[in-house]
């Protein structure tokens, strides 16, 4: 596999909160953030950014750690996780806290909601950044959050690395507008585990919806990060997405496209 040049979409420099970050922009239609996955944007990620723009949407993807567009490797991979964790952007052991990067991507959300229009903004959050879909709907432009394998705090299986006042916050907008959070992992997935499912579905009730599938649905052909440090089936909608006609990946990915496609482009809400 190759590194994606990423030539498709529009490099921005976006500045917000008087901190500047590229952001990869590309299509029409309402506003769909994806955020990356550690430890960058792989070319599978960007493969997911292409199919939610194709479906209609305008993408907005924010280089947040790592090399855009490079196929990760062991030592690259590591390098990049080693200085996330430690960054006073993301607060990767916190399991009460929102990190502080979620206040940039909740400017970003209004920022897309301006340009783009229409009902609201949607957002994906995977691994690393995947309870940050959770926290940036304190942002009132966002309506359809999806967390994808949330994998923070990184010491606390059960942790929501979302801050309580925030978690009660959000629970009371999803009842009081109808809203819900869409979520996937991997019933094998050892950095998202169904201790934190379960701790979601605690705070948010049945606005949470989850989708647990078999470990046996993950591709084995991974890059080499994936295969040596992930080391167990994780990543739902990116590296271990098969990309097959009724694989149970692919089924995720097109509720998640529909998902956007219900809340953003129709505007109807419902509990599905």
């Amino acid at each position: 596999m190759d590194d994606d040049s990423l030539e498709d979409f529009e490099a921005r420099d976006v500045t917000l909160d008087a901190i500047t970050k590229v952001v990869h922009v590309s299509g029409t239609g309402p506003a769909v953030l994806v955020l990356p996955e550690m430890p960058g944007i792989s070319p599978q990620v960007a493969r997911f950014a292409r199919w939610t723009r194709d479906a209609g949407f305008t993408v907005y993807m924010p280089s947040l750690f790592g090399r855009d567009g490079a196929v990760p490797t062991v030592d690259e991979g590591m390098a990049v996780f080693r200085k996330a964790c430690v960054s006073a952007e993301f607060r990767a052991f916190a399991a009460n806290e929102s990190s502080p990067v979620t206040l940039w991507l909740r400017a970003l959300a209004r920022r897309a909601h301006d340009e783009c229009g229409g009902p609201g903004v949607g957002v994906i959050g995977m691994c690393f950044t995947g309870n940050f879909a959770l926290s940036m709907m304190m942002e009132h432009a966002v309506l359809a959050p999806v967390l994808s394998q949330p994998s923070l705090p990184l010491d606390d299986p059960a942790g929501v690395h979302v801050a309580p006042a925030e978690l009660r916050a959000i629970r009371a907008r999803l009842e009081q507008e109808d809203l819900t959070v869409m979520a996937y992992r991997f019933e094998g997935d050892r950095f998202c585990r169904a201790q934190r499912f379960a701790a979601f579905a605690d705070a948010l009730g049945e606005r949470f919806v989850s989708r647990v599938l078999p470990s046996e649905a993950a591709n084995p052909d991974t890059p080499p990060f994936f295969a040596a440090v992930v080391a167990s089936p994780h990543s739902v909608v990116t590296a271990h997405l098969i990309d097959e006609a009724g694989q149970p990946t692919i089924k995720a990915r097109d509720e998640i496209l529909s998902f956007f496609d219900r809340r953003l482009a129709t505007g109807r809400h419902d509990l599905s």
